[in-house]
């Protein structure tokens, strides 16, 4: 990946549904030059897809909470993997510290959060939790500045 691919992936994380010749009008390269390396990214997995973002809150999820999980007997990979299947997780993290993983999730109210956090309590291997409720959202995007 050189500064021409990184000047690329800026104008595709501001706006993925630019057209190769309008990337290739900001960029100032050939349309085809960055047809050609845009393919190169995706066949890499630098780019891993094309999505859209959607409010979360405009679509029912008011719900957002950070769960730190201590995790006994070694089996840390094993309940990420089973906790990172439910479609409420949105993040699983390794982590330092004294929690040996983090989630983030959301919800569309909090009944669910309560159902959710009391579910992964009885888990094999998972000692404890600490939920964290997120009450106001300053700033929240994935995007990697490029």
């Amino acid at each position: 990946m050189d500064e021409k691919d990184s000047k690329i992936l800026q104008e595709l994380v501001a706006d993925s549904r630019l057209s190769y010749r309008e990337i290739a009008r900001r960029v100032k390269l050939a349309a085809a030059t960055v047809k050609s390396r845009v393919e190169n990214l995706e066949k890499n997995e630098v780019i891993k897809h094309y999505t859209t973002i959607l409010d979360p809150e405009k679509v029912g999820y008011e719900v957002i909470a950070i769960i730190e999980i201590v995790v006994s007997k070694g089996k840390l990979i094993d309940v990420e993997e089973n906790l990172a299947k439910n479609p409420n997780v949105y993040a699983v993290y390794d982590v330092t510290g004294t929690s040996d993983a983090i989630i983030i999730v959301r919800f569309h109210r909090k009944e669910e959060l309560s159902k959710f956090v009391k579910s992964i309590r009885v888990m094999e291997n998972i000692e404890r939790t600490v939920t964290h409720y997120v009450l106001n959202v300053v700033k929240e995007d994935f995007r990697i500045n490029i």
